[in-house]
């Protein structure tokens, strides 16, 4: 996604961009759904990308314990989307001709002119910028920063995009439209309305987004559930399909003990969960001579500000303001490092703060955290919104 933007962003300042992604198939259904903040919105339209069919528009949000009781409700207005549906917009954007599938990057290499970079095909590419916009498994970030790893957060997410036909009626009234949150002792449930396959608004054709943190300890318990049937045991996530019955089947007995009514109706409609270990990285710095770092390959804040897109939109941004106001690559990079650093780290630390309370063990700051975020109150204001982090 931070690709996509930058590279647009750069090109309608000029530049001549060209993307080189290392899936080789097309990108399509990762991620699931996402809170489109109004910055992301703004830049969205910035380039002239239309935004008005960009998702559901949520108007509240709403707590519900065990019993289905409805114990805390406020007006929210949001516009909650697809990371698909982001991802659509952008590349039908940007030319084929410069999209260049299946090029692995092996490394790079620069000088005072210049920056090469060398696909794992034999293949190579000389320019005058390299962003690395390659995710939280970012190639440029480990050739530059090998120290620079995810930090594991203590927890785990279930998720899952539940077909709006599928809910049953009584379910669907209480908590479709809305977005609802259940939280168990330690745990929080979360669902809310997203577009249908390809982006269907239509009422009946949408899909419930579904996401449950729980703890889970990484020594023995993340390992049992990143271990696959045949005994493999998976490097920070695993393939939905390798997911093992029996830690679907410990996941839907917790929905049983824990949870409303409502969200145990949408649990059970859940076959093949994508189960998402929570991480968060923070990179300290961005430019590297003619090499700069943006959106999840500098830095990963936990889900719940909701800021992962806008991040990296705000990232594109200031890398293409960079490059605008300053002749010299190595003065933009390094002004551009200087304007998101700061922000960025704020980012991470307020995505720790609110998700302290859902962490196996906790330190005795992340403790005393926890008590202030894990509130009714607080978590239905402070969650997938940027005000209080803009406050």
């Amino acid at each position: 996604m931070s690709g996509l933007l930058s590279a647009l962003l750069l090109q309608r300042n000029g530049w001549r961009v060209d993307i080189y992604e290392r899936a080789g198939e097309e990108l399509s259904g990762r991620g699931a759904g996402i809170v489109a903040q109004p910055e992301l919105i703004a830049r969205l339209k910035g380039l002239g990308l239309k935004t008005d069919d960009l998702g559901v528009h949520i108007a509240r949000r709403q707590i519900v314990d065990a019993r289905g009781e409805v114990t805390h409700a406020i007006d929210c207005s949001q516009v909650a989307t697809a990371w698909e549906r982001v991802f659509r917009l952008l590349r039908r954007s940007f030319p084929d001709a410069h999209y260049h599938s299946g090029k692995a990057l092996k490394g790079f290499t620069q000088s005072a002119d210049s920056v090469t970079a060398h696909f794992a095909d034999g293949d190579a590419a000389a320019a005058d910028v390299l962003v690395g916009a390659d995710g939280i498994r970012s190639t440029v970030r480990q050739n530059l920063e090998p120290d620079v790893t995810p930090l594991y957060a203590g927890y785990v997410a279930w998720r899952a995009l539940v077909d709006e036909a599928r809910i049953p009626r009584e379910t669907h009234a209480a908590i479709f439209d809305i977005m609802s949150f259940g939280l168990p002792p330690g745990e929080q449930f979360l669902s809310y309305p997203v577009a249908g396959p390809d982006n269907d608004l239509r009422a009946g054709h949408r899909r419930t987004n579904v996401i449950w943190y729980r703890p889970a300890d990484e020594a023995s318990k993340l390992k049992w559930l990143l271990t696959d049937a045949q005994g493999r045991t998976h490097d920070i996530s695993i393939p939905p399909a390798l997911i093992r019955a029996e830690a679907i089947a410990e996941m839907h007995d917790a929905a049983e003990r824990l949870l409303a009514p409502s969200f145990r109706a949408l649990v059970r409609l859940i076959d093949e969960p994508l189960l998402q270990p929570i991480y968060d990285l923070m990179s300290p710095r961005l430019a590297f001579g003619r090499v700069a770092l943006i959106g999840d390959a500098a830095f990963v804040a936990r889900p719940h500000v909701g800021a992962g897109v806008s991040k990296a939109a705000d990232d594109a941004a200031a890398l293409a303001d960079a490059l605008a106001a300053h002749d010299d690559v190595g003065t933009a990079l390094t002004a551009f490092e200087a304007a998101r650093v700061g922000k960025n780290r704020r980012i991470i630390e307020w995505a720790r703060h609110l998700g302290a309370y859902l962490q196996a063990t906790r330190t005795e700051a992340e403790k005393a955290s926890a008590g202030r975020h894990a509130t009714d109150a607080a978590v239905i204001r402070e969650t997938a919104t940027l005000d209080f982090l803009y406050a």
